[in-house]
C-alpha cells in the first residue's frame, strides 16, 4: 500500500510553508490523495499522477546523503508544480520511484478499462470466504525492453516508519526548520522593511577596529561592547590623563577592546608570516611589533603612576581634614568646660544651643573615625600598587631582553635569505622558460575543456527543451484519448440501454405459440431473438442480424447472470445485465469509496476498529468486495463477544463432530435442502461443489448448539450467504448473531412466531411511511406480506439482485435488523409511482412478485432507505413489536382452543371420527 507522511508547501505570502500530510495513492484513479491526517475520510485535494512528471535538485557537493529531508516536484499537466518533502532522502527515492512504478502501470493498462469492471474485478488478496477464489489476475502484456531498461535503471531502496501502512500509527513529524518557517520569513520581512525606513544609520551601528598593520576586522559583540562601557566608566578618570598618548601610538583605545577579540602576540606573528607582503621586509615588522608591545606597558605603567600620584594627593587632604575636625574637638570641649561654670545663670534657648554643639561634636567624631579607617585602607592600596608596578617593571625588562634577542635573529636571518635570493636569481632564467612551456599548454587544455563545457550545456538545454516538448504533446494526445474514451463509454452506455429495450421490444412481438401462422415478420423476430441469445463466435459473424453485447456467465459473487433454460428468462436476464453495465459505465463519482477505506484502514492498522459515525457511514455506502471479508467477520464478532468468551476453543468443531456421530433429527431435512439453497449460484450448484460441504457442516453444528429450532428452511440461505465471504467457523457465528442476537425469539422456530409479528409491525410502517401504497393495497385487498415475509426471513436472499443483496447485508451485520425494515420500505417507495398506476389486484400482486428484480440503483436505493425514511427510531420498532406479539399470542391460543374442541368433538361424535387435520395427515 503507497500511503505515508509527506510534507507539501501551501500557502501564499508570508505564511507560505510546508504542512505535514498523509498522502494515499489510488490505483483505480491513479490519484495521490492527501488528508489532514489518516483518521480523515474526505481529503483536501489529489495530484493526477497519470500526466504529471517528477523532479528533484541534486544536493550539493559534501552534503550528507539523508541526513537531511529531501524536497521533490510533481509538475501536471496545466503548469501546476507541487512541491513535496520526504523526511529522508531514502524516502524520496522510493515515492519517486513508486509514483513512477504506479504511473507505468496505469497508463499501460488504461486499455483494461474498456472491460466490463463487473466480470474482472481489481486483483486483491482474499484471505476469505468463497470468492476469494475467483479473482481473475488478468494483467496486459507489456513492453519487455522497456521492461528491461526500467529494471535496470531502477535504484534499490526500502522505506522508513514513515511510509507503509505502520505509518498511520506514527505521529505526523515536524521538521524544526517547518515549525518557525513562516513566522521567521515574516519577521525578516519586517525586520528589513524597518531597516528600510532607517536606511543611513545602520552603518555606524557595527563596531569595527583596525591594527596599525590592518591585519584584520574586529567585531565586538553586543555583550562586549557592553561590558566595555562599564569598564569605561570604571576608567574614565584614569582615560583623560591617557587620550594624548594613546591616539600617537594606536588609532583606537585599547581599554575599549573586548577581552575576547584581542590577539596575542604570538598569533599576531603567526598570521603575519603567512601573508606574502612585498612592502614591509622582516626588520620592518619587528620594529613596529616591538614598538608597539613597549608603548603598551608603557601606557600601563603611566596610569597606574597617575592613579598612585592621585591617591597620594588625596591622602594629604583627609590629613588636613583630620587636623581641622581635632582642633574643632578641643575647642569644644573647652567651650563646653567654661559652660559647665556658667550654666546656672545662662536662659534655655542658650543651653539647647550647646547641646547641639555637643551633638555636632559626636558626629564629628564618628566620621573622623571612619576617614581614619579609609586612610589606613588607602595606605593598604599603594603598598599594594608600588608592589605590582615593581612587578611590571620587571616584566618589562624581560620583554625588552626577549625583543632584543629576537631582533638579532631576525637580522641574521635577513641577511641570509638575501643572500639566497642572490643565488636564486641565476638560475631562474632557465627555469623561467621551461614554466611558461608547461603554463601555456595548460591554457590551452583548460581553453578546450571550456569549449566543451559550453557545448555539454548547450546540448542539456535543447534536450531539456525536447523532453518537455514531447511531454506536453504525449499529455495532449492522451487528453484526446481520455475525450475519446469519454464518449465511447457514454455511447456503449447508451448502446446497452438500447439493446435492453431492443430484446424487450422483440419478446413481446413474438407471436404466440398456438398460433400456426408463418409469416416473414416471424421468422425475421425468431432469427433476431436467436441472434441475441447466442453467444459471441468468430465462426461467420457475417451471417447474424445482429451482435449483441457479452455478459459474462457468473458475476463476482458466482451468481448466474443468464438461466440457461427459459429462453424468455434468458432475455429478461440479459436485458437485466445489460441494464447494469449501462448503469455502471454511466457512474461517475467524484471520489472513490475504495480510497476511503483505503484510509479509513490503515488508520486502525494498529488499533482496534471501534463503533463510530465515520464507520457507519462507509458501510452504508458499500464495503469493497476485497474488503468485505474482514469487516464482515468484525461485526459478526462485535455482536457475539459475549457468546464467544463463554465458550472453549475448538467449540464449533465440538459440536460439528457431536452432530455427525450422534442422532440428529435435522440431519435429514438438511440434506434434502442443500442443493435447493443457491442452485444459481455456482459454489451450490453441484453436490461436489465446495461451498455444499461447508454449508453441511454449519448447519449441523447449529442444529446442535440450539435443539429448539433446530434446522428452519431459511437458515440455509442465510449460511450460503456467509460463506461467500467467511470461513466454516465465522459463518457459524454469524448465523447465531442472526438468530439468536438480531432476530427475536421464535422467528425461526415451527410457529414462526417472531416472523409474523414483524410483518404487523411492518404494515403499520407502510401506512405510516407511505400511505398512499398502503391505501392502494387494502382497496384492492392485497395483502403484500405474502410477498415480504421470505424478505425478512431470509434477508432479502433471491429477492433484488446480487450487487444491491450485499449492500443490503453490509449494513445489516453492523446494524442489525432495522435495516430490514429501512430497505423494505425503501423498495416500494423506489416503485410507488408504477405500483399505484396498476388497476386491479391481479396485476399488483403480479407485480409485486418480480419487480425487485427491475431494481438496479444501489446508490439511489441506499438514499431513500437512509435518507427519505428518516426519522426510524428502533425504540418504536420494539414498542409495536411487544404490541402486536401479545395479539398474535392471543390469537394463537384462541386456535389452540378451537383445535381442543374440534379434537374433542370428534372423539364424542361418530360422524366426524373420520376428519383429521393437517398435521395429522403430515405424520
Amino acid at each position: 500500500k503507497l500511503c505515508g507522511y509527506l510534507q507539501k508547501l501551501s500557502g501564499k505570502g508570508p505564511l507560505r510553508g510546508f504542512r505535514s500530510r498523509w498522502f494515499v495513492f489510488d490505483p483505480r484513479r491513479c490519484y495521490l490523495y492527501y488528508f489532514k491526517g489518516p483518521q480523515e475520510a474526505l481529503p483536501l485535494g489529489y495530484l493526477d499522477i497519470a500526466s504529471a512528471c517528477f523532479s528533484y535538485h541534486q544536493p550539493e557537493a559534501g552534503a550528507a546523503a539523508g541526513d537531511e529531508a529531501a524536497a521533490f516536484e510533481v509538475h501536471s499537466p496545466n503548469g501546476a508544480v507541487a512541491v513535496l518533502k520526504a523526511a529522508t532522502r531514502q524516502d524520496m527515492t522510493y515515492w519517486l520511484q513508486e509514483l513512477q512504478q504506479k504511473r507505468w502501470e496505469y497508463c499501460n493498462n488504461l486499455d483494461a478499462a474498456k472491460r466490463d469492471s463487473r466480470t474482472s474485478p481489481t486483483p486483491s488478496d482474499f484471505s476469505k470466504g468463497l470468492v476469494a477464489k475467483d479473482n481473475p489476475g488478468s494483467i496486459l502484456s507489456q513492453n519487455a525492453s522497456a521492461e528491461r531498461a526500467r529494471n535496470i535503471l531502477a535504484v534499490e531502496t526500502s522505506p522508513t516508519d514513515l511510509v507503509g501502512e505502520q505509518a498511520a500509527s506514527q505521529p505526523a513529524p515536524v521538521q524544526p526548520s517547518a515549525i518557525n518557517f513562516s513566522l521567521k520569513q515574516w519577521s525578516t520581512e519586517i525586520k528589513n522593511s524597518m531597516s528600510s525606513l532607517r536606511k543611513g544609520n545602520h552603518e555606524n551601528r557595527k563596531s569595527i577596529f583596525y591594527t596599525t598593520e590592518e591585519w584584520e576586522l574586529l567585531d565586538p559583540t553586543p555583550k562586549d561592547l557592553e561590558d566595555s562601557m562599564a569598564l569605561e566608566e570604571k576608567r574614565k578618570h584614569l582615560a583623560e590623563g591617557s587620550k594624548g598618548l594613546t591616539s600617537s601610538a594606536f588609532p583606537f583605545e585599547f581599554g575599549r577592546i573586548p577581552h575576547k577579540t584581542r590577539r596575542p602576540l604570538k598569533d599576531m606573528i603567526g598570521s603575519s608570516k603567512t601573508r606574502n607582503s612585498s612592502d614591509s621586509s622582516p626588520t620592518e615588522w619587528c620594529a613596529g611589533n616591538g614598538n608597539k608591545l613597549v608603548s603598551e606597558l608603557q601606557l600601563k605603567y603611566q596610569n597606574q603612576q597617575e592613579e598612585l600620584e592621585k591617591l597620594k594627593k588625596d591622602l594629604l587632604s583627609q590629613k588636613e581634614l583630620v587636623r581641622l575636625l581635632q582642633q574643632t574637638v578641643r575647642s569644644s570641649q573647652y567651650d563646653k568646660y567654661f559652660a559647665s561654670r556658667l550654666c546656672e545663670g545662662v536662659p534655655k534657648d542658650k543651653l539647647e544651643l550647646l547641646h547641639q554643639k555637643d551633638d555636632q561634636i559626636l558626629g564629628l567624631n564618628n566620621q573622623l573615625e571612619k576617614l581614619n579607617l579609609e586612610k589606613d585602607n588607602l595606605q593598604q592600596e599603594v603598598k599594594n600598587l608600588k608592589c605590582k608596578v615593581g612587578e611590571l617593571n620587571e616584566r618589562l625588562s624581560m620583554l625588552m631582553e626577549t625583543i632584543q634577542a629576537k631582533d638579532e635573529v631576525i637580522m641574521k636571518l635577513s641577511r641570509q635569505l638575501s643572500e639566497c635570493e642572490d643565488v636564486t636569481s641565476s638560475q631562474s632564467g632557465a627555469v623561467n622558460s621551461s614554466m611558461a612551456a608547461c603554463t601555456n599548454k595548460e591554457l590551452q587544455e583548460l581553453d578546450r575543456l571550456k569549449d566543451n563545457l559550453q557545448g555539454y550545456k548547450t546540448q542539456n538545454k535543447f534536450l531539456n527543451k525536447e523532453i518537455l516538448e514531447l511531454a506536453a504533446l504525449r499529455r495532449n494526445a492522451e487528453a484526446r484519448e481520455r475525450e475519446w474514451q469519454a464518449k465511447y463509454t457514454s455511447l456503449e452506455a447508451k448502446l446497452c440501454q438500447i439493446e435492453s429495450k431492443y430484446l424487450i421490444l422483440l419478446q413481446e412481438m413474438k407471436t404466440p405459440v398456438c398460433s400456426e401462422e408463418q409469416s416473414p415478420a416471424r421468422e425475421v423476430i425468431t432469427q433476431l431473438l436467436e441472434d441475441a441469445l447466442k453467444a459471441e463466435t468468430t465462426e461467420q459473424p457475417e451471417q447474424a442480424f445482429f451482435k449483441p453485447h457479452l455478459v459474462s456467465e457468473y458475476d463476482i459473487y458466482g451468481f448466474q447472470t443468464v438461466p440457461e433454460d427459459d429462453d424468455e428468462e434468458k432475455l429478461v436476464a440479459k436485458s437485466r445485465a445489460l441494464d447494469l453495465k449501462s448503469l455502471s459505465l454511466s457512474e461517475n463519482r467524484e471520489i472513490s469509496t475504495g480510497v476511503k477505506w483505503e484510509n479509513y484502514l490503515a488508520s486502525t492498522m494498529n488499533r482496534e476498529m471501534i463503533r463510530c459515525v465515520e464507520l457507519k457511514n462507509l458501510i452504508r455506502s458499500g464495503i469493497p468486495h476485497e474488503h468485505r471479508s474482514k469487516i464482515w467477520k468484525w461485526c459478526v464478532n462485535l455482536h457475539v463477544k459475549k457468546f464467544k468468551d463463554s465458550t472453549v476453543p475448538g467449540y464449533f468443531q465440538t459440536l460439528l463432530q457431536n452432530a455427525l456421530e450422534k442422532q440428529n433429527p435435522a440431519s435429514k431435512q438438511i440434506e434434502l435442502d442443500l442443493l435447493r439453497t443457491l442452485p444459481n449460484n455456482k459454489h451450490y450448484s453441484s453436490p461436489t461443489s465446495e461451498g455444499i460441504q461447508k454449508l453441511r457442516n454449519v448447519l449441523l453444528a447449529f442444529s446442535w448448539r440450539n435443539p429448539d429450532i433446530g434446522y428452519c428452511q431459511g437458515l440455509n440461505r442465510l449460511v450460503a450467504i456467509a460463506l461467500l465471504y467467511l470461513e466454516q467457523e465465522d459463518a457459524f457465528w454469524c448465523l447465531v448473531t442472526i438468530v439468536e442476537v438480531f432476530m427475536p425469539r421464535d422467528y425461526y422456530t415451527k410457529t414462526l412466531l417472531g416472523s409474523q409479528v414483524d410483518q404487523r409491525v411492518f404494515k403499520d410502517l407502510m401506512s405510516e411511511k407511505l400511505p398512499r401504497l398502503h391505501a392502494h393495497f387494502e382497496q384492492y385487498k392485497v395483502d403484500y406480506t405474502l410477498i415480504t415475509f421470505n424478505w425478512f426471513l431470509v434477508v432479502f436472499v433471491d429477492s433484488v439482485v446480487s450487487d444491491i443483496l450485499f449492500k443490503i447485508w453490509d449494513s445489516f451485520l453492523y446494524e442489525g435488523p432495522k435495516v430490514i425494515f429501512r430497505f423494505a420500505l425503501a423498495l416500494f417507495k423506489y416503485k410507488e409511482e408504477d405500483i399505484l398506476k396498476l388497476q386491479d389486484s391481479m396485476s399488483i400482486f403480479k407485480y409485486l412478485r418480480y419487480f425487485t428484480r427491475t431494481i438496479l440503483d444501489a446508490r439511489k436505493l441506499t438514499a431513500i432507505a437512509f435518507g427519505d425514511l428518516n426519522p426510524f427510531p428502533l425504540r418504536q420498532i420494539r414498542n409495536r413489536r411487544t404490541y402486536h406479539l401479545e395479539k398474535v399470542r392471543l390469537e394463537l391460543t384462541e386456535l389452540e382452543a378451537i383445535r381442543e374442541d374440534f379434537l374433542r368433538e370428534r372423539e364424542t361424535c361418530v360422524e366426524k371420527r373420520d376428519l383429521i387435520s393437517d398435521d395429522e395427515e403430515d405424520s
